[in-house]
């Protein structure tokens, strides 16, 4: 064999070793970054400035009511697109929202979902910074001592992780992990322990274990309602009004004659007035055939969540 050849051959060995070490180094370089999670599924990597982490158990339903409320960086590219999870036991999302301000109006967001054993993960682009997702989790309620845990999977590095938990209606011996040193009681007249955790790495779950006791069935909403009063019976008017006095007989056939008068005016007014509102409410019913908002009016549509106007949460 001629020197000349086994250098061609030698050469096209290590061509053959070096090309697909190269391919895989490429590879590795251009793919993006991945963070493995807790269901061994690879999570892009994400970072939010914050995120709230809010519990309500037995709110309005006998399940645990849990709300999401995130914010991208100041200097994050609008519209974003944002990729979580939430435990395939909650069914999906009741709602979804964005916010051009913290508190400020809701407006219902689309999202895509795809669901996996474990979990159901949500996609969607938020045209603001602030985005807010409801979903209720399975708690039971059969025995008085009630416990409840949500773990957050860690799907972002997050700048400032906080968890708010309220104290359900007719609660006692309530207690929460992680230990949340403060404790408030809110305008509705609920306790709520809350704390602010600093810092938290993608990938890294939290869990949050609620314990307490309950006996009255009912919910939150439902004992916090105000209770209806029985109206005042009206006094008879047969002891009040005084007898027509001796020769008097003129006066009341007056009197009884401006009665008769007044109360079929009235009639009269109550039945046009009843008549423009049924008017009305039918034009109404015409223009949103799905409702309208409790607190503005605003016509919705049948899938909205939140007030398109005001940002109220529908029913």
């Amino acid at each position: 064999m001629q020197p000349g050849m086994n250098r061609s051959i030698f050469g096209g060995v290590r061509a053959a070793l070096v090309s697909p070490l190269l391919t895989a180094l490429l590879t590795l370089t251009l793919l993006p970054a991945y963070a493995p999670t807790a269901a061994g599924a690879p999570l892009r990597s994400q970072r939010l400035e914050s995120m709230q982490i809010e519990v309500w158990p037995e709110f309005d339903r006998p399940a645990a009511l849990v709300i999401l409320r995130g914010a991208l960086p100041a200097d994050a590219k609008l519209p974003a697109d944002v990729t979580l999870r939430i435990a395939a036991s909650t069914g999906g999302p009741s709602a979804m929202a964005y916010s051009a301000a913290p508190g400020g109006n809701l407006l219902n967001l689309e999202h895509e979902r795809i669901d996996a054993k474990d979990f159901i993960t949500l996609r969607f682009k938020v045209p603001e910074r602030y985005f807010h997702v409801e979903f209720y989790d399975p708690l039971a309620t059969g025995a008085p001592e009630r416990s409840y845990t949500y773990v957050w999977p860690g799907d972002f590095d997050v700048n400032r992780l906080s968890v708010v938990v309220q104290v359900p209606a007719a609660a006692s011996d309530f207690s929460v992990q992680p230990n949340l040193g403060a404790t408030a009681t809110g305008p509705d007249g609920l306790v709520y322990h809350s704390a602010e955790l600093g810092a938290h790495e993608a990938g890294k779950p939290l869990p949050i274990k609620v314990s307490y006791k309950k006996t009255d069935a009912r919910t939150t909403a439902e004992i916090l309602q105000p209770k209806t009063t029985n109206p005042t019976p009206e006094a008879s008017t047969s002891a009040a009004t005084p007898a027509p006095a001796a020769g008097s007989g003129d006066e009341v056939t007056r009197g009884v004659l401006v009665f008769i008068l007044a109360v079929s005016l009235l009639v009269g007014i109550g039945t046009a007035v009843l008549w423009w509102r049924g008017r009305a409410s039918a034009g109404a019913t015409r223009v949103s055939g799905a409702g309208a908002c409790t607190q503005c009016g605003t016509p919705r549509e049948a899938d909205d969540r939140f007030c398109s106007k005001c940002g109220a949460r529908l029913k």
